[in-house]
């Protein structure tokens, strides 16, 4: 078979104009565990989807799942518009997959890692030889790409392993926790070159343990637990439903319960009060913003000497924590 025969079947599936990605009640179980629990997800084309949770959660099964890697027992999955069930070859040809842990082979040059990966998909030797040159330039691999992939950092054989998904440029790209184990810098790398493919306008699906990766990266998450999503939205968005927290650290232990009085008028929160610290603590409820020239000037008309008066904003991680730590309760409420 000719090279130009070989990279007309390779022709670049169309991106999808609809969701991306979508899940409807998917349900998977694995003897007694029940790893997805009618998990529903919608993933709009061309953006970036967080996929957050604690260890066995789901997060990866429903990655295995969207990838073809294991049938779902309930519930429906269409990615690029196909069915991952009935018409699994067809979604295959529409994504991308970099899992939890590098798949290139250390023994050759990156080079013919990715030339190799482009005869697997079919191109033609010339075609193949030619992505490869493109996508080591483009992602920053270029000197390196001579050099046998031991040779490489961690850092580098991540980024090759992610741009090696990219072969055939499809509209979709699941990452499952590409930056685990990684140095800072690495990580940064990882990063900017998921926002150029995000820009590019390819879909991502992100599964990750670093919150501020995924408030970082994505445009939506979805937080996932037993199974089940329990919050989605824009990283904004869920940060907002969780309040701020303000604090107020004393010189004189003795004006505490007035600080805890100034703090609970102005947030409408439970002040809490560390003796020992010379501190009292409030959480904002959901809405409520507490400025800090109003705080101090209520503190100064109640006649509170403050040493130190801060206002954090909510984290991802606050989310998170918070998300999961309500999602336990419930389940050992249920179970109980």
């Amino acid at each position: 078979m000719s090279d130009a025969t070989r990279t007309t079947r390779t022709t670049r599936t169309a991106r999808p104009t609809g969701p991306a990605i979508e899940m409807a009640g998917v349900e998977k179980r694995f003897g007694a565990t029940e790893a997805l629990r009618g998990l529903d997800l919608t993933v709009p084309a061309g953006t970036v989807c967080g996929l957050l949770g604690p260890n066995g959660a789901g997060k990866t099964t429903a990655v295995r799942v969207l990838a073809t890697l294991v049938a779902p027992d309930r519930g429906t999955a269409r990615v690029a518009g196909y069915d991952v069930a009935r018409e699994a070859e067809a979604v295959r040809r529409a994504i991308g997959l970099a899992g939890q842990h590098a798949a290139v082979d250390e023994g050759i040059t990156g080079r013919d890692n990715l030339h190799l990966f482009g005869r697997l998909h079919h191109l033609g030797g010339r075609r193949a030889r030619a992505r490869a040159d493109e996508l080591l330039e483009r992602f920053g691999l270029a000197e390196a790409g001579g050099r046998l992939v031991r040779t490489y950092s961690g850092g580098m054989r991540r980024r090759l392993d992610l741009i090696a998904s990219l072969v055939t440029s499809p509209p979709v790209l699941f990452l499952d926790e590409p930056t685990t184990g990684l140095d800072p810098r690495s990580r940064q790398e990882i990063w900017d070159t998921v926002k150029e493919l995000a820009n590019d306008g390819t879909t991502v699906l992100l599964t990750t343990q670093y919150l501020e990766e995924a408030d970082r990266l994505a445009d939506d998450i979805v937080v996932v637990d037993h199974g089940a999503a329990i919050a989605t939205g824009p990283p904004a968005r869920l940060k907002a439903a969780i309040g701020s927290e303000v604090s107020v650290t004393l010189a004189d232990v003795g004006q505490l319960g007035a600080a805890a009085v100034v703090l609970s008028a102005l947030s409408g929160g439970d002040a809490q009060v560390d003796v020992a610290e010379r501190l009292v603590t409030v959480v904002t409820p959901p809405g409520v913003e507490v400025l800090l020239p109003a705080l101090v000037r209520e503190l100064d008309a109640a006649g509170v000497v403050a040493q130190d008066v801060a206002v954090r904003a909510p984290s991802l991680d606050d989310v998170f924590l918070a998300l999961t730590r309500e999602s336990t309760a419930t389940t050992l409420r249920r179970v109980a």
